[in-house]
């Protein structure tokens, strides 16, 4: 199951809050768009925000700066919370779930899930490294299938798992201070410095920014975030 291709899930609230309630995550809590990063535009948001998710092009641009900030922390060296929860991606094409488990399983606290497959899942995993999570999650086929089942829904036309995919999913939670960028692609956490629960949002819009401006000829960046149900 390790070399297998998924097809991705599309960055669509309806899709999302579908898997999400699958997996055992209350209708009390649901995904929605975020329409633009300013201030204005990030009002709109419902409160309180669990966690922010962008969906961005990776570029060469893109790899170039992930290797600088990787050799940069290594070098110089990270606070990580001990409560953070990180896992590795091993499926091609899985960011979508993974940001979405990214973005359930640091804010356990506050979203109390049914009996279900996420919580079996999240469970198991407490103990575990972000390598052995990811291996883990390869193994749960009441995720997998549920992100196969998603992956067919959406507005666009459904790719195959074979079709090239450029786009990756990534999420920003608030953790003991500080905001948390956690990508399965990277080899760890990233600290963005200080932030509150009640910040995320505006934080996070900061760093999706700088995404943006590093590929200025760039459109195709999407923004959600996991609020409390209107």
């Amino acid at each position: 199951m390790a070399t297998e291709n998924l097809i991705p899930l599309e960055s669509n609230p309806e899709v999302m809050n579908k898997f999400l309630q699958k997996l055992g995550v209350p209708s009390s809590w649901s995904v929605v768009d975020v329409m633009g990063l300013d201030s204005e535009m990030l009002s709109w948001v419902p409160c309180p925000v669990l966690a922010v998710m962008l969906l961005f092009p990776i570029s060469e641009k893109y790899e170039q700066h992930k290797q600088q900030e990787e050799s940069d922390i290594l070098s110089k060296g990270q606070e990580v919370s001990s409560d953070i929860f990180y896992m590795k991606q091993n499926l091609s094409n899985a960011c979508g779930t993974i940001a979405l488990v990214h973005s359930v399983a640091n804010n356990t606290d506050k979203i109390h899930l049914n009996d279900g497959v996420m919580k079996k899942f999240l469970d198991e995993a407490k103990g575990l490294d972000a390598a052995a999570r990811g291996a883990l999650l390869e193994k749960t086929e009441g995720i997998i299938n549920a992100h196969k089942e998603l992956a067919q829904e959406g507005q666009t036309n459904t790719p195959s798992a074979e079709d090239p995919v450029n786009h990756h999913f990534i999420t920003f939670v608030h953790k003991d201070g500080a905001l948390f960028e956690l990508d399965g692609r990277k080899a760890f956490p990233v600290n963005h410095g200080p932030t509150t629960a009640d910040t995320l949002l505006d934080d996070a819009a900061k760093v999706c920014q700088e995404f943006i401006a590093r590929d200025p000829e760039e459109v195709r960046f999407t923004v959600v975030a996991l609020t409390a149900t209107d």
